[in-house]
């Protein structure tokens, strides 16, 4: 009942927040995503502790969770993605304090646990690549897809620096076709892990069920002779 309320507030708390208020209408990319690929999800979420959780949390997802089912020990998940929390039992919590959130950012940046089900993955993967110039910015960057956002393009390094032209294109000013090949690819496994977070057990559901139809498929063969020996008194 406690994780159920907490979850509402948290979605309450997504949607009422400005820095994350109304995109514009952009046509979203899709994302082909993989759970069962334990590398991509490995890279994302390196790339999630790296990037995203010193201003996000995800405090429904324990990393002892995470690395059971990304394939990684405890002494793995603590020696390269831990950098907020000394227990490998904690929940992924943020190291900086939400006053200071607020003062730098204008509102306190909101939980990640459900995004990609809150947003969907096309949204975040779109997203994610979509930051652009914009020196009448006070960060210098804004979105495509969502117009005057609050969180900064902390990937910048990884993509160059893209432009808007005047028909709501975009065009890198740094970078070549390789780096933004790999930016995607990068982006991908981080929305492929941000996908895992918002549904940890899907993985298990997606493994079970292919022993459920295998079990039905060999049922069948069980069951349609039975079926035929029943039913011949009837006819």
């Amino acid at each position: 009942m406690k994780l159920t309320l907490g979850l509402l507030l948290s979605l309450t708390a997504f949607f009422a927040s400005p820095a994350y208020a109304a995109s514009s209408k952009v046509a979203l990319d899709n994302v082909e995503l993989d759970l069962s690929d334990k590398a991509s999800l490995q890279r994302g979420a390196k790339i999630f502790m790296n990037y995203c959780l010193s201003c996000h949390s995800a405090s429904y997802m324990r990393y002892n969770r995470m690395g059971k089912d990304l394939g990684l020990s405890d002494k793995q998940v603590k020696e390269s993605l831990m950098f907020a929390s000394d227990k490998v039992g904690d929940t992924m919590t943020v190291a900086m304090r939400p006053e200071d959130a607020k003062k730098w950012f204008g509102v306190v940046p909101p939980d990640l646990s459900v995004i990609s089900r809150a947003r969907g993955t096309d949204w975040l993967y779109t997203y994610l690549r979509s930051y652009y110039l914009d020196t009448d910015k006070p960060l210098g960057t804004n979105n495509l897809v969502f117009t005057d956002v609050g969180m900064p393009h902390v990937l910048w390094q990884e993509q160059g620096y893209l432009r808007k032209d005047s028909d709501n294109q975009l065009h890198a000013l740094t970078g070549d076709q390789e780096m933004a090949f790999e930016y995607s690819m990068m982006i991908r496994d981080l929305v492929n892990f941000m996908a895992y977070i918002g549904e940890p057990s899907k993985i298990e559901r997606l493994a079970l069920g292919k022993w459920v139809l295998l079990y039905l498929v060999l049922f069948f063969f069980v069951a349609y002779p039975l079926k035929k020996a029943f039913w011949e008194d009837v006819h």
